[in-house]
This record gives structure tokens, C-alpha cells and sequence, in this order.
């Protein structure tokens, strides 16, 4: 059955001080996903000695790479990408808005590629909520519009994953989770799989969110040791089916409080 993995990798910089994105590309390979969804990449900046983090991460696991740079500051790059070894499309590609009050805060974008994974062509979209309440529910509020989940191309199946910011009590969890099912909440868990922080992790705010045709079979946080260390997140890896059926488009309305 087909596996995808969010994965905020902050910058390939580990807990334990020590910068490495074959470190990362390691954890990630141990469970052979077909799609991997990672945030806060280094693309070109001179922190992290220049590597271009999105390639060399998707080379070492014999993926192609969708990347967008959520920041640009001359030729450095900060942001999200989309990998995967299956017949893949960037449909698009954008910053999210932040908050009118607070314009100093960190740009954050999304980005969404169409992919061919168990007979159906997915729609997947991986995102960076900001920090700020007021700038996730605009953020939220964005995604659920007309530009992204409400497009005409974004048909079923669809899964949106990323570091949402966000714990299941909140109002950007709970307006997403009344158009989508949360992944977790398919499946009857003993416990919910928190991510956050990797050492100790009590913090559900890495998330993925399926349409109704999506089937979810297993979640999964990854916790090996070399997990704990390589990011200041664990991965969350969910195992899927797709539904076979006809084609059709989930109306999102514009979210309203």
C-alpha cells in the first residue's frame, strides 16, 4: 500500500548540533514512502554551507523534487518541498498570507503536485502554518479557497500534510478537520501520535489531512533513534487506499467563523 511522510526537517540541523541532510535522507529511507512532504528546507544559504537541501535529500532517495521557496534573499532559499518517485506534476506553487498587523512575521507558501499513486491521480498538497493564530486561520482560510482545495482541478483523492502549528484544540485544526478528515482520527489509536519536540514528543502539530476517498490503513510517528536526533521533529508516516470509483470534486466553502 502506497506511504506518505510530512516531515519538518529544520534546515538538516539536529538536536544535537550536528547539520546533516543524508542524516535525513536515512530516516526517511528506512520506511520507503512514495510520497515525502518536507518543510523548512535550505536551498543555497550560506548557514548551512550552501547545500541545495531539497536535491540532495531527493537524490539520495531516487526522487524527483518539487520545491518552493517560501523565502528569498538573493540567492538564498527557505522553504517546502514535495518528493516522490511516482509520475508527478506541480499543479502550483505560493505564498500564504500572513498577518496585516504583524508584517515582520516569516513568509510561509504551500505547494501542490498531482500524482499517479494505486490507479488514481492525488492531489497533494504539503504547507508551513505560521506561528501566529490569527495568520493560520487566514492561512487555513486560503487553502480552503477557490486557489487551492476549492479549485476545479483539485479533485479527489486529495491529502494535505504539513507542520500545521497547530494542536487538534485549535480553531485552524478544527476549520480544516470540517473538510477533511484528519488521519489520525481515521484510525482507533490508542494514543495520539504527537511529533513535537523529537526528543520528548507531547505536540501533535505535524498533520495529515485525507478526502473521503482516502482510506487510511496505519499512522505512524517515526521514532528510531537516529529520528530523535536528525531533526527537532519526528516524522509522521501514514499508510493509504485509494477508493476506486468516479472522479469528483469536494465542494469547500469559504470558511467563516
Amino acid at each position: 500500500m502506497p506511504r506518505i511522510l510530512t516531515y519538518n526537517v529544520h534546515r538538516c540541523l539536529g538536536t544535537d548540533g550536528r547539520l546533516s541532510p543524508s542524516r535525513i535522507a536515512d530516516v526517511i529511507a528506512a520506511y520507503e514512502p512514495d510520497v515525502v512532504a518536507l518543510q523548512e528546507l535550505d536551498v543555497g544559504r550560506l548557514r548551512t554551507g550552501g547545500i541545495d537541501q531539497a536535491h540532495a535529500i531527493a537524490q539520495s532517495l531516487g526522487m524527483h523534487v518539487h520545491f518552493h521557496a517560501s523565502l528569498k534573499v538573493l540567492e538564498e532559499e527557505y522553504g517546502n518541498a514535495i518528493l516522490t518517485h511516482r509520475p508527478s506534476q506541480l499543479v502550483k506553487a505560493d505564498a500564504l498570507p500572513g498577518w496585516a498587523r504583524k508584517p515582520g512575521l516569516e513568509p510561509r507558501g504551500a505547494l501542490w503536485a498531482r500524482m499517479q499513486i494505486g490507479g488514481a491521480e492525488v492531489q497533494v498538497i504539503n504547507t508551513h502554518l505560521g506561528l501566529r493564530r490569527h495568520e493560520r486561520l487566514a492561512q487555513i482560510d486560503t487553502l480552503l479557497g477557490p486557489q487551492w482545495l476549492g479549485h476545479q482541478a483539485c479533485r479527489e483523492p486529495v491529502i494535505l500534510v504539513g507542520d500545521l502549528n497547530a494542536t487538534p484544540r485549535s480553531r485552524a485544526y478544527r476549520r480544516l478537520a470540517s473538510h477533511l478528515w484528519d488521519a489520525q482520527a481515521q484510525l482507533p489509536l490508542p494514543r495520539p501520535k504527537a511529533t513535537f519536540p523529537s526528543c520528548l514528543p507531547m505536540l501533535r502539530i505535524d498533520h495529515v489531512f485525507v478526502s473521503r476517498s482516502v482510506r487510511v490503513l496505519r499512522v505512524e510517528t517515526v521514532r528510531t533513534p537516529l529520528a530523535r536526533v536528525a531533526s527537532d521533529h519526528l516524522p509522521l508516516l501514514v499508510e493509504f487506499q485509494v477508493a476506486q470509483g468516479k472522479e469528483h470534486r469536494p465542494t469547500f466553502a469559504h470558511a467563516q467563523e
